[in-house]
């Protein structure tokens, strides 16, 4: 029996949770962490790619290939599905087709595409820019168009709200569907009320970006579902706490002249074993060697 396509994954995983919680994980070990804990769904940032992968800022610097390289990395980790940003697709409708088949192939099962210009900005930064609501339904067509696996889930992105009000916002998500959208994710709401009218306006499985230190308050799941959200996003919550607790350890070993102060920040080595399956492959390795032996 053939297995579900990583699209069938996350659509079944939206289907099974009311709301479906999606972790950001930077790495193919923070995937497989989130997928230790539970989770059901999983998420790559355009801005962690650039932090954490490159040491830039989140402003459409990377390219296609830069996140494609961890998009592969995290699913051939974990087998949860994994929505991917993808910015404003790279480029026109071709470079949009293009990016999505690279998608595909690297095993992500969704993507978010965006209304900003390609000079874009941090949905959560002031003087953000956008593109007419015709582009953007031509954007989206194009990912739409391009996907080879009928499951693959398009998700459009708008933020329209910070720059042409509410009502702008909603008429391009309702735009953005026509043309195909699966899903629709506004971003840097201000109110619980707003998820509700995207949700009646639109009638498809509407994401909330519960970010920290941004625009939008950190709404609780059961409230978001109150109000019809069908998934919750943590896109970069684990790299934060991470990164922290890396500069928390780089100055105590500065200091100190050791690590002892912050060995309780640490991951104990055989958490780490256990993770990643250290010991089967251990023993995988014995019994090769106990057979070239023989």
């Amino acid at each position: 029996m053939k297995s579900p396509s990583p699209g069938a994954k996350f659509r079944q995983a939206l289907e099974d949770n009311k709301p479906l919680q999606i972790v950001g994980t930077i790495n193919a070990y923070c995937a497989m962490l989130a997928e230790d804990a539970g989770h059901k769904a999983i998420y790559l940032s355009g801005g962690g790619v650039a932090n954490a992968s490159y040491g830039l800022p989140d402003l459409g610097i990377t390219s296609l290939n830069d996140v494609v390289a961890d998009v592969e990395r995290i699913c051939n980790a974990t087998d949860i599905p994994l929505l991917v940003d993808i910015d404003t697709g790279w480029g026109g409708a071709f470079n949009i087709a293009r990016s999505i088949k690279a998608m595909e192939n690297a095993g992500a099962a969704a993507v978010h595409i965006e209304d900003q210009v390609s000079q874009k900005r941090c949905g959560h930064r002031p003087n953000k820019a956008i593109v007419s609501q015709s582009e953007m339904a031509d954007r989206v067509k194009a990912a739409a168009d391009a996907k080879t696996d009928s499951d693959f889930v398009i998700m459009a992105r708008t933020d329209a709200l910070a720059v042409e009000g509410m009502d702008s916002a909603i008429e391009r998500a309702i735009a953005c569907v026509e043309a195909g959208a699966d899903a629709i994710f506004p971003e840097a709401m201000l109110e619980l009320d707003q998820y509700r009218q995207f949700v009646d306006a639109v009638k498809v499985p509407v994401l909330a970006n519960i970010t920290e230190f941004g625009h939008t308050p950190l709404f609780n799941c059961e409230e978001l579902a109150e109000n019809g959200v069908g998934m919750v996003l943590y896109p970069l919550s684990a790299f934060r706490a991470m990164s922290r607790a890396a500069l928390d350890v780089y100055q105590a070993i500065a200091i100190n002249g050791d690590q002892k102060a912050v060995l309780d920040k640490m991951q104990p080595r055989m958490e780490l074993y256990e993770v990643l399956g250290y010991h089967a492959y251990e023993q995988k390795l014995d019994a090769l060697f106990d057979s070239e032996d023989q």
